[in-house]
């Protein structure tokens, strides 16, 4: 079935545009907008994304194309590459940071959710910048880089804090600011065995599973005995605690430790945690579960628009970060309403193939090839009907 307005007009029609007002009136970002306001200016970069644009001229050029559908985005008319290249200067990223936890909280909800337990996937992933053009992105002598701390929910694999910081910052100092709910279990890898930090989350009475590094010094309280259903490649379960004095210092409560054997990469897998009640197969899967993380980093840089940029400044390089995390945001939450089994790559891919073409967003979402494989509408003077 046919639809008056195009695939994008239908996407952009789920965003709540009532809640982005609001933060557009808190933050006054329309005060000096030059005729190129807020809305227009997600719009822009939302197209940025989904139609992989490389440039604000590909992004100008691209909206100019749709003249006659403009209406349906919001906007009256296409911007020019000057009114996005200026407005990514100066108008603060804050905003569209901002937005995109609001929209969690109402398109994150339409993922399915998997289990019932809380667990926070933390991991960080850096963004490479050429230092000659980005030179406020400090990161080394002939790089730039900026470094993006993510504490992803395991339930619709979805950030639920964001922070980004220069390259040059820690993985652990990065993780020191999370605000993070009583009870919840974090699951990181080696880099962020801090035991300033394990001591702070053991404060809060926060659960964590941690690999930790090969030079930990412990000493065996008990060694646990092994379930004979366990599985095959859990290796050893005790109770330690810490000998090294400045890190026992730190952390003097007891740890539990498990040994896993990976067999994909052959080798042992040590893991921390201070949950004693769960069984080692539950720790084990739990640290499996870290390559979600990997997978959504993964997909943010090889799926979106986020290894190249349309902007220089610091301000425009955090918009396109930003607005690549509400791309995704609302590519899985129509990928959860869907029927149809989408991979994400191929639900993007088919987006871009299709922005403005006028197809019913339901059943395209439901059944993909079905509606592709319609005959065209018929073609007279130049105008599709």
């Amino acid at each position: 079935m046919m639809s008056n307005i195009t695939l994008f007009s239908q996407i952009i029609a789920k965003l709540d545009r009532s809640k982005f007002k609001k933060l557009v009136k808190d933050k006054q970002t329309d005060k000096y907008n030059k005729g190129f306001d807020s809305w227009s200016h997600l719009v822009s970069m939302l197209f940025c994304h989904f139609a992989r644009s490389k440039s604000v001229r590909d992004i100008s050029n691209g909206l100019r194309s749709a003249t006659g559908n403009l209406n349906h985005l919001g906007i009256d008319k296409a911007p020019s590459k000057s009114s996005v290249s200026y407005q990514n200067k100066n108008r603060t990223h804050e905003l569209f940071k901002e937005y995109y936890f609001t929209l969690l909280q109402s398109l994150g909800q339409q993922v399915k959710f998997r289990i019932k337990s809380k667990i926070l996937l933390l991991d960080s992933t850096t963004i490479s910048l050429c230092l000659s053009i980005f030179d406020w992105a400090k990161y080394k002598t002939n790089k730039g880089a900026v470094k993006m701390h993510t504490l992803l929910d395991f339930d619709g694999n979805l950030p639920a804090y964001i922070n980004i910081t220069d390259g040059k910052t820690a993985d652990n100092k990065g993780a020191y600011d999370i605000p993070l709910l009583k009870g919840s279990v974090i699951v990181a890898d080696r880099f962020y065995n801090d035991f300033s930090l394990l001591n702070i989350w053991d404060s809060k009475q926060l659960h964590f599973v941690i690999r930790h590094k090969d030079n930990l010094r412990f000493e065996t309280i008990k060694e646990l005995e092994l379930p004979e259903n366990r599985h095959q490649h859990v290796l050893k379960d005790e109770i330690i605690i810490l000998t090294n004095t400045r890190s026992s210092q730190v952390y003097s409560s007891k740890l539990r430790r498990v040994a896993v054997w990976d067999t994909e990469n052959e080798q042992v897998i040590e893991l921390i945690t201070n949950q004693f009640t769960w069984t080692a197969n539950t720790i084990s899967e739990l640290y499996k579960s870290r390559w979600m993380v990997e997978i959504f980093f993964r997909d943010l840089k090889q799926l979106l628009h986020i290894k190249s940029f349309v902007g220089t400044s610091e301000n425009a390089v955090m918009i396109q970060i930003w607005t690549a995390l509400i791309t995704i945001l609302i590519l899985k939450a129509l990928r959860a309403q869907a029927k149809f089994g989408w991979h994400l790559s191929n639900l993007v891919a088919f987006i871009r193939l299709n922005l403005f073409v006028k197809i019913e967003l339901e059943k395209w979402l439901d059944n993909p090839l079905n509606e592709v494989e319609k005959p065209p509408p018929k073609l007279q003077q130049g105008v599709l009907f």
